[in-house]
């Protein structure tokens, strides 16, 4: 089973990278961009074949080491 996790600063927290893609995309003449978030894509597959075993795998995968929860948001895909 293939899995994506995307991770995501969480709203609220401040996102650098975000900003700084903003105002470059302001500088190349999109200006009606705004609140630009940056985030990643971990993909990798999975042994598992059920998907509930799968998913819950995956979430306690992300709360120990994918993402920093306190300041992080993730969503997971199974395929």
């Amino acid at each position: 089973m293939r899995a994506k996790v995307h991770v995501f600063l969480k709203p609220g927290v401040l996102d650098v990278q975000g900003k700084a893609v903003e105002q470059a995309l302001h500088g190349l003449g999109w200006g009606g961009v705004d609140h630009v978030r940056v985030g990643r894509t971990i993909e990798f597959d999975l042994a598992a074949t059920d998907a509930t075993t799968a998913e819950a795998e995956v979430k306690a995968m992300c709360e120990k080491l994918l993402a920093n929860t306190v300041i992080e948001s993730y969503r997971v895909e199974l395929a």
